[in-house]
């Protein structure tokens, strides 16, 4: 019968009409090491009654995700607070990847990544394939943990997820890198770029 469900579903990447759109600079680019390319995205997480939305930031190289947060609104201020942390952690990339949604494309979010010298690249147009990085991880994390998981809570989801954020990133080889988890890969590729400098 081809039953399907209807139901509203969140949009996480609306265009600002007045904010700037960069490039895309990823097309036909080696990306051999980390902090060569960063990449971010939005998705909603569901909970049993609502949703709310999750931003992460990740190194497109070795697949660690570097900070994250989790907010019941929209606006562009927890995708900045994970940039920054991110910053803080781990140094500038070189690029950094984004949707052309209004929270990446806004001058709270781009001033960061242009005061830290970090060249923005933006997907095209309504081309998820673009950064499709973190659509995997988007994919791996709701079926691993949020849908098997009917979280009440804020506090709960953000338990939840951190918990499989520390998991993907410490314990669970990455078939990209063989044997490695995401942070060992990212750890061996940066020590090893220290030690040919």
């Amino acid at each position: 019968m081809r039953l399907v469900p209807i139901y509203q579903e969140p949009k996480t990447s609306k265009k600002h009409p007045e904010h700037k759109i960069y490039p895309y600079l990823l097309k036909n680019l080696s990306i051999t090491r980390p902090n060569q390319v960063w990449c971010t995205d939005i998705s909603y997480i569901p909970m049993r009654r609502g949703f709310l939305y999750l931003v992460a930031i990740m190194d497109w190289h070795s697949r660690k995700v570097l900070s994250w947060r989790l907010s019941n609104s929209m606006d562009a201020s927890f995708c900045v607070e994970a940039l920054k942390e991110a910053l803080a952690k781990y140094g500038p990339p070189e690029i950094c990847n984004s949707d052309q949604g209004s929270q990446f494309t806004s001058t709270e979010f781009t001033e960061v990544l242009l005061n830290a010298q970090v060249k923005i690249s933006m997907d095209g147009r309504g081309r998820w394939i673009d950064n499709r990085m973190i659509e995997r991880l988007w994919r791996s994390l709701k079926y691993e943990c949020v849908y098997l998981n009917a979280f009440e809570t804020g506090t709960e989801a953000r338990r939840g997820i951190g918990a499989w954020i520390s998991y993907y990133n410490e314990k669970r080889p990455h078939s990209a890198h063989g044997l490695l988890t995401p942070a060992e890969a990212y750890d061996t590729a940066n020590q090893n770029l220290r030690i040919a400098a």
